[in-house]
């Protein structure tokens, strides 16, 4: 396996995948507390899974006018994402044994991407998502790199079919092609980046896990 000796401890790996169930849990409960209205639908009761934008339920507003009460739930559920995933961006580096400047491109773009996230809660939603998704395209390519230099396939092939879809979804959002059915591809957007995410998490885990305790019994 490529890895470094120097890698951190198992159980750490395992706190993104609480900060990935965080999310799940509290956007269902934001969901759930969202008033109504989509921009499709002003006058809908309720989320629409059909109609609505995730970041719909991040605004203080619900777009039939009504305050949001379930809007704390999805501000605290895209913390707990950024951090878990922050998290596991801050200790893949350290994962790969070979020295590259792709490494670093992966960590800094990674790192800018997350943080930059943050601020979709903001008010500055469109400027936060191209300059989010700039960073983020350059972390997630540097990253596909390390991932098929160290024999990686499976990994390397999902990132990429994640990454198309990313930019079928920024290209939607950028032209306004086939608008109508950007709520749809952007939840398939999310769902497809969240288990990649996990597997990557959990095959670095079983693979960090295996080497420290061979190391161990030695």
């Amino acid at each position: 396996m490529d890895f470094k000796p120097n890698t951190p401890k198992p159980f750490v790996l395992l706190l993104p995948l609480i900060g990935i169930g965080l999310f799940i849990f509290l956007y269902i409960i934001a969901a759930i507390g969202y008033p109504g209205g989509s921009w499709a639908v002003p006058n809908q009761e309720g989320f629409s899974f059909w109609n609505n934008y995730l970041c719909d339920l991040l605004d203080k507003y619900a777009i039939n006018g009504e305050l949001n009460s379930g809007r704390y739930f999805a501000r605290f559920s895209l913390a707990a994402l950024c951090s878990g995933i922050l998290l596991l961006w801050i200790n893949l580096p350290r994962l790969f044994s070979r020295k590259s400047i792709t490494k670093s491109i992966m960590w800094y773009s990674g790192i800018l991407s997350l943080i930059s996230t943050l601020f979709l809660t903001s008010g500055t939603h469109d400027i936060t998502v191209r300059i989010a998704g700039f960073f983020g395209v350059i972390a997630f390519i540097s990253c596909f790199i390390e991932l098929y230099k160290a024999g990686h396939y499976k990994l390397f092939t999902f990132g990429v079919l994640c990454l198309g879809i990313f930019l079928l979804n920024y290209y939607i959002y950028e032209t306004g092609t086939f608008i109508g059915n950007l709520p749809i591809i952007q939840k398939i957007t999310f769902v497809s980046f969240i288990l990649w995410f996990v597997f990557l998490d959990i095959f670095f885990f079983r693979n960090v896990k295996t080497i420290q305790d061979k190391s161990t019994k030695t």
